[in-house]
């Protein structure tokens, strides 16, 4: 029997997208298969965010084919797009969280808004996620009351309560210290492995990438300089990539 060849879960096709005159994307290319983790690399404002927010439907492509969850959705009517966001959620640097409700009534509102669970069974998921991502005694604290990379934490809880099949999180160790950094890290991997997720993850951080890629994006001036697995990237001749690696070792060096 011929193996089964699986269809990429999201595609880019020559993607661009400009802001007046600065093209931001300029005809990239990259496939998620699906269970795969793929980093976004690059320096600040090449375009990594902004890939994301088209994946979402939050910005048009100017040319180029969009797939998510299969389907192209490069001429998506918004209520096209909250049937994708079912499949696929987003967590966003600044965690998003209602600032009026506790932990676990935010990770509660996409179960509530479903209709279909008891309050009882809504909290035994709450505990549930809230454990998985290490902050369940937090369940009743305000999000003004936790750190950065708790309300990362929470935030990711808040995005499996949707029962995802793909999670895209936008810089999730920018503005936390190292250890919770690597905290962090671990949780996103051991989640994939977990629950079988499809993840992008938009990062600058060399060392999350290693830890969580099973291939690479490397965004420079709104192209895509490589794609590839993080072993084949630490070969690569670009300067700029080369730039980054050496950046990274130097940062390794003085910790």
């Amino acid at each position: 029997m011929p193996e089964t060849v699986s269809q990429p879960y999201i595609e880019f096709r020559q993607v661009s997208k400009a802001f007046g005159e600065k093209a931001v994307l300029d005809r990239v290319s990259f496939d998620v298969m699906p269970g795969e983790t793929v980093c976004i690399l690059g320096r600040s404002g090449v375009g990594k965010s902004v890939s994301l927010q088209i994946l979402m439907g939050f910005l048009k492509a100017d040319s180029g084919t969009v797939i998510v969850a299969g389907q192209d959705i490069t001429n998506f009517s918004e209520n096209q797009l909250e049937a994708i966001r079912k499949k696929v959620t987003m967590v966003f640097q600044n965690g998003a969280l209602f600032d009026s409700l506790t932990v676990g009534e935010n990770v509660a509102f996409p179960l509530r808004e479903t209709r279909e669970l008891s309050e009882e069974q809504i909290y035994q998921i709450v505990d549930g996620l809230l454990q998985m991502v290490g902050v369940k005694e937090m369940r009743d604290l305000l999000p003004s009351d936790l750190s950065t990379g708790m309300k990362r934490s929470v935030a990711i809880a808040r995005a499996l309560a949707a029962r995802p099949e793909c999670v895209l999180y936008d810089e999730p160790t920018t503005m936390v210290d190292p250890l919770m950094a690597q905290l962090l890290g671990d949780l996103i991997k051991r989640l994939k492995l977990q629950l079988n997720l499809t993840s992008i993850v938009v990062t600058h951080d060399m060392r999350l990438a290693q830890k969580l890629a099973d291939r690479v994006v490397f965004l420079h001036e709104g192209r895509a300089v490589f794609f590839g697995t993080y072993a084949e990237m630490e070969k690569s001749t670009e300067p700029i990539i080369q730039e980054f690696l050496e950046l990274d070792e130097l940062k390794v060096e003085s910790c």
